[in-house]
């Protein structure tokens, strides 16, 4: 049965092909390459209640728990519930409340928290957080989180039906926490800092110390492995942070980056970093065929390929079958792009793309590294 592009928009597949041509000798900043050691994020993590909801808060039934946050927080106010009585609370939900807390963060400043549901709540949409406690691993309280929840996305309704496009479990609170512990960082107490790239290149990092090294002089930056690059700062801190603001600014020419396809298994999206040509071969998958076939062909001096000499210059041919018989050529230099382009002029699925590209890779056809996400 032949494949067709009909059939390929039936079954509401997409293919999308994105090609980033990364000149050799791009520069770009350290401080997009690089990250300080040791100024970082840490996570907060917290458990509230949310209240005010219109009726789409947990069934106490199924979610006991909230019911038993509620006695613990009423009874610290002072208020007993008597035993055995049955709370009807479709106005409250149990909710887990995550957060990131910056670096140099001070006590009384404000960041953001995510709530989400963690029972059977319809909504919390219109509620309210009720103050909860945000911990670090060291299980010590960082900030304090309260406030009115905003739950974001849009919702379309026609005659009697509904749609909903977002998640009505999961709101945000624009600065909804306070920061009341500070972490301790060890940035302005050590001479010696740590640039760490963000990929492990040998190359790239002996390119940054040899930068730092020529505009601070010989010895002010260390390779120590692929990743790290110790620094020599002043023991002053004003200083310390002027000389990491002027090595973060800067440039530094990274050379070509290692060939990379990425592949998409939800959206059957394929990306390529840069110009990725392909190995004499031949890939059978379901009805499809590619046979990648190379030969040379001698270019006489009146040709414009000869350049007034004669040369051989390599011809590449690149052949799609289907199990019909049709058959599609593409005269090219063997590059990816081609192959995909055709591939998906036929209607292959992104399953059929995954494999013939996974195959490739293994028989040593793709001169690039193949990633499957």
């Amino acid at each position: 049965m032949r494949i067709s592009s009909s059939l390929f928009c039936l079954h509401g597949l997409c293919f999308s092909l994105a090609l980033l041509l990364i000149p050799p000798g791009y520069a770009e900043r350290i401080q997009d390459l690089t990250t300080l050691q040791g100024v970082r994020s840490n996570s907060l993590l917290g458990y509230g209640l949310v209240v005010g909801l219109d009726g789409t808060g947990d069934q106490t039934m199924q979610t006991p728990f909230t019911t038993q946050s509620l006695n613990n927080m009423l009874s610290q106010l002072g208020i007993t519930v008597p035993s055995g009585t049955n709370m009807q609370l479709k106005n409250v939900a149990a909710v887990m409340v995550t957060a990131d807390l910056p670096p140099f963060a001070r006590a009384g400043e404000k960041i953001d928290v995510v709530v989400s549901s963690m029972g059977n709540a319809k909504s919390l949409r219109g509620g309210t957080l009720l103050m909860t406690s945000l911990k670090g691993v060291d299980n010590q309280i960082y900030a304090l989180a309260q406030g009115n929840l905003l739950v974001s996305g849009a919702g379309a309704q026609s005659g009697g039906s509904r749609v909903q496009v977002n998640q009505l479990n999961g709101a945000r609170i624009s600065g909804g926490a306070t920061v009341e512990r500070e972490v301790p960082t060890q940035f302005g107490l050590e001479n010696v800092l740590r640039l760490q790239l963000k990929e492990e290149d040998f190359a790239l990092a002996q390119r940054i110390s040899d930068e730092i090294n020529h505009r601070y002089g010989a010895g002010t930056a260390m390779a120590e492995n692929a990743r790290v690059i110790k620094l020599f700062a002043p023991s002053d801190n004003t200083e310390k942070v002027r000389f990491i603001a002027r090595i973060q600014n800067l440039s530094v020419k990274t050379g070509p980056r290692e060939a990379r396809v990425v592949v998409n298994s939800r959206t059957g999206s394929v990306v390529i970093n840069r110009h990725v040509t392909l190995e004499a071969c031949a890939v059978a998958q379901g009805d499809l065929t590619v046979e990648i076939s190379r030969s040379n062909q001698v270019s006489q001096p009146d040709t414009p390929l000869a350049g007034g000499e004669t040369a051989v210059v390599p011809d590449t041919q690149i052949s799609l079958r289907e199990q019909n018989g049709a058959l599609q050529k593409v005269n090219t230099s063997a590059d990816l792009n081609a192959v995909i382009r055709a591939l998906n002029g036929l209607g292959a699925t992104p399953n059929d793309l995954m494999s013939i590209l996974q195959s490739m890779k293994s028989a040593g056809c793709l001169r690039a590294q193949l990633e499957m996400n």
